[in-house]
């Protein structure tokens, strides 16, 4: 299995935001921070928005913020409504386009696969990510100077 691009991108914003606690920060600042395509996360934080992670507040003094405390959000929570598809195997999403389907069982193995991962996943929240090491290197981050717009 392997998470997309929007998972990590999604994963990090939020660890940025659960480091700020109350301070607002822009998806310029992160993007700049992370170096990544600014575009690209304004995708992600338009999502994490929708779907009730993010506060972003638009204007002059706006900026963006965790609407949800990090201990509430269940990473296998998060992962479920980040990535689009979760199917481990092909047959998953067509069983017309294998011969074996009607006889073969690993795509239910694969499926029991998942849900015991993504239930591992959920003994954890955003807090548990936020050690001290990554508490420090998210602060040592945002003394870089870079100039963002």
């Amino acid at each position: 299995m392997h998470l997309t691009r929007f998972t990590d991108y999604s994963l990090r914003v939020l660890m940025y935001l659960a480091d700020a606690g109350d301070e607002r920060t822009t998806i310029a600042e992160i993007a700049a921070r992370f170096s990544v395509s600014r575009n690209h996360l304004m995708k992600v934080v338009q999502e994490l928005s929708r779907l009730g992670y993010v506060c972003a507040i638009r204007g002059k003094h706006g900026g963006l913020s965790l609407k949800r405390t990090p201990e509430s959000i269940r990473l296998g929570a998060l992962i479920q409504d980040t990535e689009h598809s979760l199917a481990l195997v092909e047959c998953s999403v067509d069983e017309d386009n294998c011969h074996l389907s009607s006889a073969c069982r690993f795509n239910s193995i694969a499926n029991e696969a998942l849900q015991a991962f993504l239930k591992s996943l959920d003994n954890y929240t955003l807090a548990d990510l936020m050690v001290p090491e990554c508490r420090t290197r998210l602060r040592e981050m945002k003394l870089i100077n870079i100039h963002v717009e």
